[in-house]
């Protein structure tokens, strides 16, 4: 790969998920001091990701695969999502505010799986180059983050009660436009179906790939991949508002600590892998979301606040053993006529219908917990994910039987 090529696939990635992490990290908060939001309506908000992550599939099949280039395509999802953006930043009311945020999300989620199309389609040893490209994501998602702690201060308690966090949609705005130009000027991704091939609805948004659940070890592993996305809801949806709640200042760089540790443990993944197996790697990723949950219940702001750095620092395990772990998982089950489809089928199924049914129930839990002064009581509120999680974990480990897992590096 050129160097000027491997600049470019870098810097898209960067903005790409700078603008993700400039914004979502956030939202809990926003929306709890700026737009008065209830739990059910936060959840409403956060559940607009799994609309885009279930209409994703339509756009990237229908559009994508069929009749424009990737670049162009991500180009004009991003010129439309900085306008939503501003008009985000605009908003005062969660009325006003919920159309531009779901119609945000419908236009983004379909981007994340354009700009993989964009690097592989320039890749020859995609294993190799692939994690070289794609770090630049998370260093920008990071990088988000601190900016808006260390440089703006918009997440200060001062600055989140004088309504700044609606900078960050701004922020995000300006972003969305750059990487909408700069789309442009990628190298040309073109469809991947053939002019005058047809090809069915079922292909197209990766129905093929439900055979595998006749497997009986797949089938407890979607359900437990289904079900795993609850608590994992909660960590998204509640962990900014959480921590300003708890007076934690700089909490946005502090939630950062998350990615960070995610890029360190990725690095450890294949070691866990091969020494382990993956049924094991799968029970420690599940085992670390219980541990997180307890330790956000029972640690403060105060002398335990080590306790809620180690929870949001578990984010790498939480993530990377069972998600990733699990991506590897899908692609030695299926074969190579259903991979990108299998693939498809886990997202949908996770960030698709799993998150969706956590983010309401992450909303329920918390307008249960809602005391006097409209704080919550986050010791019951992160109790309930923390049991759920244990619950799954019981569920995987009985009925899962173990089986070796190749891991190709």
């Amino acid at each position: 790969m050129k160097q000027s090529t491997q600049f470019q696939l870098s810097f898209m990635m960067f903005l790409e998920f700078f603008i993700w992490g400039g914004w979502f990290v956030t939202l809990g908060s926003f929306l709890g001091n700026n737009l008065n939001a209830t739990g059910a309506e936060t959840g409403m908000a956060f559940s607009t990701q799994s609309w885009g992550a279930i209409i994703a599939p339509f756009i990237i099949g229908l559009i994508a695969d069929r009749f424009l280039n990737a670049e162009k395509i991500l180009g004009f999802l991003h010129l439309i999502g900085a306008v939503l953006m501003y008009q985000m930043s605009q908003s005062t009311e969660f009325t006003n505010f919920y159309p531009y945020v779901l119609s945000y999300m419908v236009a983004y989620m379909p981007t994340l799986a354009l700009v993989n199309s964009v690097s592989f389609n320039q890749m020859k040893d995609p294993a190799k180059d692939f994690p070289v490209i794609r770090v630049f994501g998370t260093i920008g998602w990071i990088i988000a983050g601190l900016i808006i702690s260390f440089v703006f201060k918009w997440d200060s308690e001062s600055n989140i009660a004088s309504g700044m966090l609606s900078n960050t949609f701004t922020m995000v705005a300006i972003a969305s436009a750059v990487l909408g130009i700069f789309s442009f000027t990628l190298p040309k991704t073109p469809p991947k179906t053939v002019k005058g091939e047809k090809v069915s609805l079922s292909e197209t948004l990766g129905l093929d790939a439900l055979k595998l659940l006749k497997d009986k070890n797949f089938l407890v592993f979607f359900i437990s991949s289904v079900l795993i996305c609850i608590p994992l809801a909660f960590y998204y949806q509640n962990i900014s508002l959480f921590l300003t709640e708890y007076k934690v200042e700089d909490s946005t760089a502090w939630a950062a600590l998350g990615q960070m540790s995610e890029v360190g443990f990725m690095l450890l993944l294949p070691f866990f892998f091969k020494r382990f197996g993956f049924k094991k790697t799968i029970l420690f990723g599940m085992l670390a979301w219980g541990i997180r949950y307890a330790l956000f219940a029972y640690g403060n702001a105060g002398d335990l606040f080590f306790m809620l750095a180690i929870g949001i620092a578990l984010h790498g395990i939480c993530y990377d053993f069972f998600f990733v772990s699990g991506q590897i998982y899908t692609d030695t089950k299926a074969g190579e006529k259903v991979k990108s489809a299998a693939q498809g089928l886990i997202t949908l199924a996770t960030y698709g219908v799993g998150m969706l049914v956590g983010f309401w129930v992450a909303g329920q839990i918390a307008d249960k917990n809602v005391l006097e002064d409209g704080t919550h009581s986050w010791s019951d509120l992160w109790t309930f994910p923390a049991l759920f999680a244990v619950g799954v974990l019981l569920f995987f480990a009985i009925l899962f039987k173990n089986e070796k897992v190749e891991y190709k590096v």
